[in-house]
Order: structure tokens, then C-alpha cells, then sequence
């Protein structure tokens, strides 16, 4: 919605600058968007006057021009016909930027004559769209009056309505507002009615008062039509909207003055001396809502050459305005009228029409249609019901002003919807609500302000305000009006703090073990703790007593006794839509039986591993890295060193690349390795697929240990060395202690030990292997000689002796 300041003083006696309106706007909850001012564009552009133009002695069409500026006589170059000794015009200094050519003007030669500025035109300025030489103005205009002070340029406010003050898009409304904020004083909105002088021969019939509950219209004969005067012209441009014709115009400005729609149709264009009011005919659903050409009507029920040039399917939900007796469709009711009944040049009698049309279906017909028109914009958020009249006095006294001729008798048919009831209102809720302190009679006096009727203690709005509904309402106008900023500042009262909870051992590892998959590359899944019976079997469960009696899916109907079928599942249907390689896990309880001893917390992971293939089949078996994934999540979970036992109980998991991990035969932390093919068969998952399930209280809890700090990192400057050894030891010597034994010889200059090779041979004897080693040295502050490295190779081989009983190999 947009609007000038003289055109607010149409409504509001004030003399607030813009400034001041838009703060008080703000204020009383209106947004404003945006403020243009070409007095800013135009600040440089000043009124000036031609003392002489002389024929430029290089060119036929140019004139050489003294000119009286703010700044003093300029010569001015200039090739407009007009210019003349005498004339009043614009003119831009040097240095200023023309905004129609988009120049900044500089001081250049012209056919060998400097020109010190430019005389401009309407087009070159961007006040009109094109111009046939500079600006003529009036003679009494003195020399150095501002540009847009000359051509009555003003600041143009936008702001956004919400769409429950659909009184804000008019004039008006806002000048309402903006007077019961103090800004001003309200003139006297009431209009004048006209007598008419004779009855109207044009009848009104309501076929869908449930569309259209209320028309009024009336004859207006003898009108000549044109353009519009002047200042209705300059009111329409300054808010963006192009004149057309007077009738038009005088429709398009109470629109936006009152916020009541209107429309005018030619009565010699109007066929028969009926207008109806009713629904469209067509029934068709799912066709294009309009199209650019009129196809066959044999296609169609029912269809409109709106005003916009483009033809519309009609259907029952829309309102229709029809004449020839209700039989052909003139105009969509609140929406757009048709292009066969328009106003021209050529009209001598209008017959006007001031309805109410139902808000919901005139949204709806903009919806279907795609029609976002300034009448529908209004209808659909609900005009004033008690305008249809007055604005109907209003556009006919305008066109009597403009376009003289002769009124008939108004016509109304039909009753318009009740007025809102009134609504029982205590004044000192205003403080419950608020903390405001104000007297009753500033509260009567700002909801009179606005418009409400106030008799006690019943307070009833305005049939403009059919959006106050209750007691908080009205409270929420007198806050808005008196200013938000009156309302006081009080701290909320503080609440006790609940006390911190602390996280339970069991809840501490869930966390921790979330954050370490995680980090691992595994995604988490949620899952139900649900499957179904025979999936249950395979892996254990199924149980009588584990049957849930009501269960949320037929194909849940058991608690799970694991939680690694739903992630092979899940993997499925990964594969199913062209993901196959997944990393999954999740934590959760899982049940063995119906006892609270019988369930547990579990963290489940799979992979299923799809490696790009290799010209030689060889790659990294998925089982160790997934076995590290486990070891690492131990780790993290602080469980103490555990015992590796080949195979699993289980009968899911492959019998020979499974593996449990425990603290003992009866206490299993974890198991892990690859899911039986017999179980992927069942669950229609194509393998391989691998994984681990760890049971989180199986890890006993352990002393809590001082949480140390990392010491700095330091990283020695002198280049590292490594050294081979060869060692020979029993078969059953696992190479993990020897490197162990060998780290330990020397933890300060040994960085890392690795095997490297494995050899057996009868050379070594019966039940020996070779184990090859490198040995990483880091030198700390110094190199080493020859005779230190001497001196750690045999802290080496002491160390391998004794642990592992190694000898050095030969």
C-alpha cells in the first residue's frame, strides 16, 4: 500500500513531516517498508530561466543559452525546439547524475562550445516517459526553487497491510490511525449524498446471495469521458498506477482513498436491463485456468474476455456478474470486470456498481485464475460492509465534478452481512494485561478515536474492524495507539534454577559411544524396537512371552533380541535403491526375556562392504577393520583389556569369520565378524555384510582414573634412523610381545617397532620362526654415535631375550 503526504492531509489536519508520519506509523503497528523520495534523487535539479538562445555557429539544430541558475548565468548548450528567450525549465549543474540517460554530466566541448550544464527534459528526469523537449513550467516560479518542490513531486511511503486491516488500504483507514495517535485531527469522512433525477432503469437480481449478499448501483447519463484531470493523474502516477480514463481513474482512486472497490460499465454496452448476480456454469476441474486465445466454446461451459485481454473458464465456485438476464458474463464479482461492457472515450452513460462479495470465494476465484487485481486484493481480506453506499455517493460525485451529466436513483439488492456485536469490556483489564495506568477516559477516548461505539461497559467495533473479536482485542488497540513504547519495563521473576542432573554411568557411555561411532564414519539409525516373529527366530529370540499383545504393525509383533536385523534391513534397502556400501549403527535396548534382567543395552553397527573390483582379487579384508572400529569404541568406552575367542555361540554369525570378545567364558562384552549367508537369505539382503553387537553393561565400570593433561607436543629437529633385526623364537611366540618387549628397551629415543617379515624354514629348526623388525630411532637433543646406537641395540637384544626369549638370527 503506498501514499503521499498531501494526499494523507486529504483525511488528516496535520503538519507532520514524513518523517514524523512514519515514526508514528511505526508505532501504531503499521510496517513500513520502504520511503522514496525524489526530492533526494532530484536534489541537484533546480528551477532556472532562459535569458538568451542563439543559433550555435556549428550546428543547425543547436542553441547556444544564457541561463539564470542558483549558481549564477551559465551558457548552456541545448538541441531541445523549445528552448527560448523566457522560458522556465530545469536545469542540472555539472557533476550531476541524469537519471532518464544515465550520464553524469561533465564539462565537455559541444561543436566547439563548452556547455556548463544541461537543460532538462520530463523523460530525462523520470517524471514522465517521454518528452518532446525540455520542461516548460510556470513563469512564477522563481530561479533556484528545488526540482521536485517545481514539478510537486512528493515522498511516496510504502507499507505492508496484514491481512486482518483491510481498513489500512485506504487513505483513510490510515489517517484514522494516525489521529487517534495524536498525529493530527480526523476530517469529517462522511459523503454528501446525491438526489437523483430519475429512477434507475438498470434492475439488480441476487442469484447467489451467498456470493454476492449486497449490490447497490445506480445510472449516471450525459457523461463525457476522458482524461483525467491533472491532479487525479498526478495522485494515480505518485503511487505507481497509470491513468487510463477518467471513469476509470475516479474507480482506481477510491479504491485506494476509501478502500472500497468499484466498477463501471457502459450501459450501451450492456445487454438487457438486468444485471445478476450469480455462480459460474462451468463444472470442469484440472484445465488451465485461463488462456491467452478463446478456444471453442463446444471445449468450455462458460468463459470471460476479462478486462486484462485474457479469457477465463468460469466455474461454479466463482461469482459471476452477468447481463442479457443472468445469460452472458460480464465481470467476475470482486475480481475483474469484462472487456465487452468497458469504459472509453466513446461512453456517454455508466451504470456504476458498489457490491460486497464474500472474502473466501473471491480468494479463491484469485487463486484459480491467477488474477492478484486491487479489487480482489481487498474483497478477499474483507471490505467495509457498511461502504457499499457511501462509496457509491462518492464515485458519483466525482464523476459529476469530471464528467458532468445527470444521476439516476441508487438501486440496492439484497442486505449486507450483520454488523459485529458489541463485546463486554472491563477497563482495567487494559492493566491486567498491559501494566499500563491509563484513566477510563483515555482508554474511551482512544477506541472512540478509532471508531468503536461505547455504551457502559459494551464496547461494539466498527463494521470496518471485523477483526476485534474479544476483550483482548480492544486492549491491544488502546496498547498500540497509547504506544508500545509506554509499556513498562519489568523483569520476568526469576525461577529456581533446577538442580543439575548427573549422567548415570550407563548414560555417560551411551553419549560417548554415539560421539565415537560417529567418528568412526558410521551414520546413526532409530529404529523400532519391534520385529517381527520370524525374523526374531533367526537371530535367538521369539519367544511366547516377548509377543507384544497389541502391536502398532503386523510386521511388528515382537520385541527385538537384537538390534542387528533392523540395520541388516536397513542395508537392504539402501542396496535396493543403489547405495550398497553402508556403515550403520545404533544404541538401544535389546530383550532376551520378560524380565527386567533380561534387557540390555546394546550398540549394534554393520558394513556392508562393496569394494571397487581389482584386476588381481586381492584387497583389505573389511573383517580386521571393522574389528579395529570395535577395539577403538572399547577403548573409548574404558573397558579393560579382553579376551579374543575364535567362533561365536551365536548362530547368526558365520562360523568361521566370527569372533567374541570377553572377560571370561560367562561375561561376553562383544561379538563380531560376518552375518551368517542363511540369515541374509531370510532377510532378502544381499551380502556380504558384517558387524558387531557390544553389550554396554557387560563392561564392568572400573575405578574412575585422573583425567591427566596432555603434555605439549615436541617434535625433534634431528633426522630420525632405523635399524633391522632379525630374531628367531618358538612358533608360539605372538609377534605382539616382541615388539612390545622391544618398544619398552629404550621409550625415549625408540619411536616405533613394526614386524615386517615372517620366515620359517628348516634352517632354523623344528618348531622356530624368524620374526623381521624395524626399529624407528629418534634422536632427542644430539646425533648419535656410533658407539650409542651400538649401546640401544643391545638394550634391544636384552629385551627381546628376556621377554620372549629371541635370539638375534644368523
Amino acid at each position: 500500500m503506498k501514499f503521499t503526504l498531501s494526499w494523507l492531509k486529504e483525511h488528516l489536519d496535520t503538519e507532520a513531516t514524513v518523517e514524523q508520519v512514519v515514526e508514528a506509523m511505526t508505532m501504531a503497528g503499521l510496517e513500513v517498508e520502504h520511503v522514496e523520495n525524489p526530492a533526494a534523487k532530484l536534489a541537484a535539479f533546480s528551477v532556472a530561466k532562459i535569458v538568451e538562445a542563439v543559433q550555435h555557429p556549428n550546428a543547425d539544430r543547436l542553441r547556444v543559452c544564457q541561463v539564470d541558475t542558483r549558481d549564477g548565468r551559465k551558457e548552456i548548450v541545448c538541441g531541445a525546439p523549445n528552448a527560448r528567450p523566457g522560458l522556465t525549465t530545469i536545469y542540472a549543474p555539472l557533476g550531476a547524475y541524469v537519471p532518464g540517460s544515465g550520464i553524469t554530466l561533465e564539462a565537455r566541448p559541444v561543436r566547439g562550445v563548452v556547455s556548463n550544464g544541461m537543460l532538462c527534459s520530463a523523460s530525462e528526469l523520470e517524471v514522465a516517459e517521454e518528452s518532446d523537449g525540455i520542461m516548460e513550467l510556470p513563469d512564477a516560479l522563481p530561479v533556484g526553487a528545488s526540482a521536485a518542490e517545481a514539478l510537486g513531486l512528493e515522498a511516496v511511503i510504502d507499507f505492508e497491510v496484514t491481512p486482518n486491516r483491510p481498513d489500512w488500504l485506504g487513505v483513510a483507514g490510515i489517517a484514522r490511525d494516525l489521529a487517534a495517535a495524536g498525529l493530527g485531527k480526523l476530517k469529517d469522512p462522511s459523503i454528501a449524498p446525491v438526489t437523483g433525477g430519475f429512477p434507475c432503469p438498470v434492475q439488480i437480481r441476487l442469484d447467489a446471495p451467498e456470493a454476492c449478499p449486497l449490490f447497490a448501483g445506480r445510472l449516471i447519463r450525459g457523461v463525457k469521458n476522458g482524461p483525467s484531470p491533472a491532479w487525479l493523474q498526478q495522485r494515480l502516477v505518485s503511487i505507481g498506477l497509470r491513468p487510463i480514463n477518467a471513469l476509470v481513474d475516479i474507480t482506481n482512486l477510491i479504491s485506494y482513498d476509501r478502500a472500497r472497490p468499484l466498477h463501471v460499465y457502459d450501459r450501451a454496452k450492456l445487454v438487457g436491463d438486468v444485471v445478476v448476480a450469480r455462480l459460474g456454469h462451468g463444472q470442469d476441474e484440472g484445465r488451465p485456468a485461463h488462456t491467452d486465445e478463446a478456444t471453442p466454446a463446444e471445449h468450455h461451459d462458460e468463459q470471460l474476455i476479462a478486462l486484462d485481454g485474457k479469457t477465463y473458464d468460469l466455474t461454479s465456485e466463482m461469482c459471476v456478474i452477468a447481463d442479457a438476464n443472468g445469460e452472458r458474463p460480464v465481470g467476475l464479482g470482486g475480481v475483474m470486470g469484462g472487456e465487452s461492457t468497458g469504459c472509453d472515450e466513446g461512453t456517454t452513460e455508466v451504470f456504476v456498481e458498489s457490491a460486497w462479495f464474500d472474502p473466501i470465494r473471491t480468494a479463491q476465484t484469485g487463486r484459480t485464475t491467477g488474477i492478484t487485481s486491487d479489487a480482489q486484493y481487498r474483497f478477499a481480506r474483507g471490505v467495509d460492509t457498511g461502504s457499499v453506499v457511501p462509496g457509491l455517493e462518492l464515485a458519483t460525485r466525482l464523476i459529476l465534478e469530471i464528467c458532468g451529466g445527470e444521476a439516476s436513483d441508487i438501486l440496492v439488492a439484497g442486505e449486507a452481512p450483520a454488523a459485529p456485536g458489541p463485546i463486554t469490556f472491563d477497563r482495567a483489564y487494559v492493566r491486567q494485561l498491559t501494566g499500563l495506568s491509563l484513566d477510563d477516559a483515555r482508554i474511551d477516548q482512544i477506541l472512540s478515536d478509532l471508531g468503536f461505539a461505547l455504551e457502559g461497559d459494551q464496547v461494539t467495533p466498527p463494521t470496518w474492524r471485523r477483526d476485534v473479536e474479544g476483550r483482548a482485542d480492544l486492549v491491544e488497540e488502546v496498547a498500540r495507539i497509547e504506544g508500545f513504547g509506554a509499556l513498562p519495563a519489568e523483569p520476568l521473576p526469576e525461577i529456581a534454577r533446577p538442580a543439575g542432573g548427573v549422567l548415570s554411568i550407563r548414560q555417560n557411555r551411551i553419549r560417548t559411544a554415539r560421539r565415537a561411532m560417529a567418528a568412526l564414519g558410521y551414520a546413526e539409525t532409530v529404529t523400532w524396537s519391534f520385529l517381527s516373529r520370524e525374523t526374531a527366530r533367526l537371530f535367538g529370540g521369539g519367544q511366547d512371552e516377548l509377543v507384544v499383545a497389541n502391536p502398532i504393525s503386523s510386521d511388528l509383533d515382537c520385541m527385538r533380541p537384537s538390534a542387528l536385523p533392523n540395520l541388516i534391513e536397513g542395508a537392504g534397502r539402501n542396496a535396493r535403491k543403489g547405495f550398497p556400501d553402508v556403515a550403520l549403527f545404533e544404541v538401544g535396548p535389546i530383550y532376551r526375556g520378560d524380565e527386567p534382567a533380561d534387557q540390555s543395552t546394546v550398540v549394534a553397527a554393520i558394513v556392508a562392504p562393496h569394494p571397487p573390483r581389482r584386476w588381481d582379487g586381492k584387497g583389505e579384508d573389511p573383517l580386521f577393520a571393522l574389528k579395529a572400529d570395535l577395539i577403538s569404541l572399547l577403548e573409548e568406552l574404558g573397558a579393560p583389556a579382553l579376551q579374543v575367542a575364535q567362533g561365536s555361540s551365536s548362530a547368526w554369525w558365520h562360523p568361521g569369520r566370527s569372533a567374541r570378545l570377553q572377560l571370561g567364558p560367562k561375561n561376553v562384552v562383544a561379538e563380531f565378524g560376518e552375518l551368517h549367508p542363511r540369515v541374509l537369505k531370510a532377510l532378502d539382503v544381499p551380502g556380504p555384510v558384517l558387524g558387531f553387537e557390544l553389550t554396554l553393561e557387560a563392561i564392568p565400570e572400573g575405578k574412575r582414573k585422573a583425567v591427566k593433561t596432555k603434555p605439549p607436543l615436541a617434535l625433534s629437529t634431528l633426522m630420525p634412523l632405523s635399524r633391522d633385526f632379525a630374531f628367531v623364537v618358538e612358533e608360539g611366540v605372538a609377534a605382539g610381545d616382541l615388539v612390545r618387549a622391544i618398544a619398552g628397551a629404550d621409550k625415549q629415543l625408540i619411536a616405533q617397532a613394526r614386524v615386517f617379515d615372517v620366515y620359517r624354514g628348516a634352517n632354523l629348526g623344528e618348531g622356530m620362526k624368524s620374526l623381521a623388525v624395524e626399529i624407528l630411532i629418534q634422536p632427542q637433543d644430539h646425533t648419535l654415535t656410533e658407539a650409542e646406537i651400538e649401546q640401544l641395540s643391545a638394550k634391544v637384544l636384552a629385551a627381546a631375550a628376556k621377554a620372549t626369549g629371541a635370539r638375534l638370527r644368523t
